[in-house]
């Protein structure tokens, strides 16, 4: 059974962009299901679209592994691959997270609802981003009511700040420190 030309270039534009967002191979059965049409029909579909990936002017290939699909590039790119792996994404620190950093730094253990407390805002992205980059982890619980977790810094911290230890960590200007208690105490409604 043969599928029109134009309902094919749909079904392999579908299987494409179900087998690129997966990643891992998929099976025959669920990318027939996936795309609405019989295993036969999709299995020739993804022949067509095989061959057309074997070209030379194609960086992909289409692998069938024991009738699973998966995309995979090609063995020659792979050093261009290699160039990309090799580059370190460093985390970007946004203001919010760099705040909440510092709180936590400066006044370490502390608990997620005393930095809400400082900031006046909720703090759990920026808490959970800080985690994610190994710069902060849990170093226990407050024992208190509801058992709260208490924040610190981690070495990662100390190594991407150029940091011995927390004593090296730059004193705050007394004068600065009076002008930010005035403005947060102007700030609570009375």
């Amino acid at each position: 059974m043969s599928i029109k030309s134009e309902t094919t270039d749909n079904v392999k534009a579908a299987l494409e962009a179900v087998l690129f967002a997966m990643g891992d191979s998929v099976e025959l059965g669920k990318l027939a299901q996936a795309v609405g049409c019989s295993e036969k029909v999709t299995k020739e579909v993804l022949d067509e679209l095989k061959e057309e990936c074997d070209r030379e002017d194609r960086g992909i290939r289409l692998l069938e592994l024991e009738g699973s699909y998966q995309f995979c590039t090609k063995k020659e790119y792979f050093d261009c691959l290699i160039t990309i792996a090799k580059t370190t994404k460093k985390p970007v620190l946004t203001d919010v997270v760099l705040e909440t950093l510092a709180i936590i730094a400066y006044r370490q253990p502390i608990t997620k609802g005393e930095i809400e407390t400082i900031r006046g805002v909720k703090s759990d992205h920026a808490v959970n981003k800080l985690i994610e980059y190994d710069l902060v982890q849990e170093l226990g619980r407050l024992d208190a009511p509801g058992r709260p977790i208490l924040l610190g810094t981690t070495e990662t911290f100390l190594r991407n700040f150029g940091l011995d230890s927390m004593e090296e960590l730059p004193e705050l200007n007394p004068v600065l420190l009076e002008d930010f208690k005035a403005e947060a105490e102007a700030e609570i409604p009375v």
